[in-house]
């Protein structure tokens, strides 16, 4: 049985939505522990740090790993409280593209929450299929563990892909409900799993132990060709990567009970959280860590599972602790997978994906799941991993693309409330006061860093391998956003609904309409007066004519 205050607590939700525009579509099962852990799935700290590990290394090692994650966990403190502000305000599944909407100016607001909202989708589409995939490549360094000489060619690799997204998708569908429990135990799993990988590597050091100046202020920048300073800002990339997607929890709105006020904490509670587990992460791995040059040498890329073997000695102890990571991997696949569906699914409900009749639907007989939706974010990232089969650095560039585009619309919201000199948000029921300037600027210059960061190549001289195309294809997804502007959203969107607009509108017809009738009115009452008046005369006429003749 629901209690009573949970009941008052969803009626008045579901009256909020109505105020931002929308209809209560999907039922709200989430409170604030199980958003939170949500939050913390998608970010999935050891699997964030651990999978990309190598462009840590190659950019300069223990200094970068430590320290690069410090910095970027405290600048991205800042645009987590700039997006919880936001999001207090105005708690719908819409997200980003609904908040530059009611933000911009009328004149713009159109133009702007149509860029976003294709930034958005075409971010969570791409940051899912990295996730999945990258998941896929963890299973190539697991196999590589007791298989070392076998090398997992392309289509092999992206049959793996295959499984790990039929495996995500089975849970998204058909056991929605159960989503918030297997949040909970994704975050059981990742705590316990980061305290056991501590531990253990503390104890084995098979490898060898380093000293604290080695594990936090070893520096050697040669690999990357880069100058030191920005070989520092290149190691950079592995931590903003994992913090990319914490805005993606805003889709999930209409699903928790009281949104104005969860999912401000969750986003905001998610970083320091995350920020201390990844320390206890890389900590014991930095003072473990192997010979760097056997680690880059790995042939798949991947050195993870070469990583823990040799730190605990054996391959039984290595599979183990990367075992660890790949559960922590498959967790997130299913968290960031159903997160990219409600982003798909409301985008379509404002009519602006094609064919969004049919991905605007909720399918009640699937707990509530927009199923249409769902396998249109899927089958995307499926024809979008069939590019790995004729290039791996096209591929690649995939994964600077989703922080690129997620990066870029959670800056716009941020940025036009700022222009607008936050004069919105000072009823935001997560106010910043009077730091909130502050605060938004430095979250606004951080993303727009960080999108020149994931534009560059890691290593230089560049190679056809080597060369980052992540530039090349964020473009190309504006020019695609744009022509479809032009063939159809001109045409048929509105942008997102408004109820007080609505009510405005509603308002004025009633006022034209009553001023009609009394006018008609009036009108009636001065036309009956004037024919009396007009008969009275004729009357009085007729009267003095028959004096006169007689």
């Amino acid at each position: 049985m629901i209690p009573k205050d949970e009941l008052d607590v969803d009626a008045a939700a579901r009256a909020g939505l109505q105020k931002l525009g929308y209809k209560q579509e999907m039922k709200r099962s989430r409170g604030l522990v199980h958003i939170l852990f949500m939050t913390l799935a998608i970010m999935a700290v050891p699997y964030g740090l651990a999978a990309p590990i190598a462009t840590s290394l190659v950019a300069g090692g223990p200094a970068v790993i430590i320290w690069g994650w410090i910095l970027v966990s405290v600048l991205t403190q800042t645009l987590a409280l700039s997006l919880a502000e936001i999001c207090s305000k105005y708690p719908t599944s819409a997200g980003a593209y609904y908040w530059c909407y009611r933000l911009a100016s009328p004149r713009t607001r159109v133009l702007a929450s149509w860029i976003n909202g294709w930034l958005t989708v075409v971010g969570v589409w791409t940051i899912a299929l990295s996730v999945t995939f990258g998941t896929a490549q963890l299973v190539v360094a697991g196999a590589g563990i007791y298989h070392p000489e076998w090398i997992a060619t392309a289509w092999q690799t992206y049959v793996i892909f295959l499984g790990v997204t039929a495996v995500a998708s089975i849970f998204c569908l058909f056991l929605n409900k159960y989503l918030p429990a297997i949040d909970i135990i994704c975050a059981c799993w990742t705590g316990l799993g980061i305290i056991v990988i501590m531990i253990c590597l503390s104890v084995k050091a098979a490898a060898g132990r380093r000293s604290p100046s080695f594990a936090l202020g070893y520096f050697d920048p040669s690999s990357s060709g880069w100058t030191p300073g920005w070989s520092f800002f290149i190691g950079l990339l592995p931590p903003a990567y994992t913090y990319s997607a914490i805005g993606m929890i805003a889709s999930m709105a209409e699903e928790v009970h009281n949104p104005s006020e969860i999912l401000p904490k969750a986003i905001t509670w998610s970083i320091p959280i995350g920020a201390l587990s990844g320390v206890v992460f890389l900590l014991p791995i930095l003072f473990t860590l192997p010979d760097v040059a056997t680690l880059l040498q790995v042939a798949s890329g991947q050195p993870i599972g070469v990583m823990f073997t040799l730190v605990m000695g054996s391959k039984a102890g290595g599979f183990g602790l990367w075992f660890i990571i790949f559960g922590i991997g498959m967790f997130c696949a299913i968290s960031i997978s159903c997160a990219a569906s409600r982003a798909t699914w409301a985008f379509a409900r404002d009519k602006a994906i094609p064919f969004h009749h049919s991905f605007s639907k909720v399918n009640p007989h699937l707990q509530d799941v927009p199923v249409n939706a769902f396998l249109l974010s899927t089958a995307i990232q499926l024809l979008l991993g069939l590019i790995y089969l004729g290039s791996s650095a096209a591929f690649n560039a995939f994964v600077g693309v989703a922080v690129m585009c997620l990066g870029a619309s959670y800056a716009m919201p941020v940025a036009i409330s700022l222009l607008n000199g936050r004069q919105d948000m000072h009823d935001a029921p997560f106010s910043l006061g009077r730091f909130g300037t502050v605060i938004n600027a430095i979250a606004v210059l951080w993303i727009m860093f960080a999108m020149v960061l994931f534009s560059m190549p890691a290593v230089i001289p560049v190679t056809k391998s080597t060369m980052n195309y992540a530039s090349v294809v964020f473009v190309g997804f504006g020019v695609i956003s744009a022509v479809w502007y032009i063939i159809n959203g001109r045409l048929y969107y509105t942008g997102p609904p408004i109820q007080e607009e609505s009510s405005v509108s509603s308002d004025s017809n009633r006022s034209a309409s009553s001023f009609s009738t009394e006018l008609s009115g009036l009108i009636c009452r001065d036309s009956r007066h004037n024919a009396a008046h007009h008969l009275h005369t004729a009357r009085v006429l007729d009267t003095n004519e028959c004096h006169s003749i007689s």
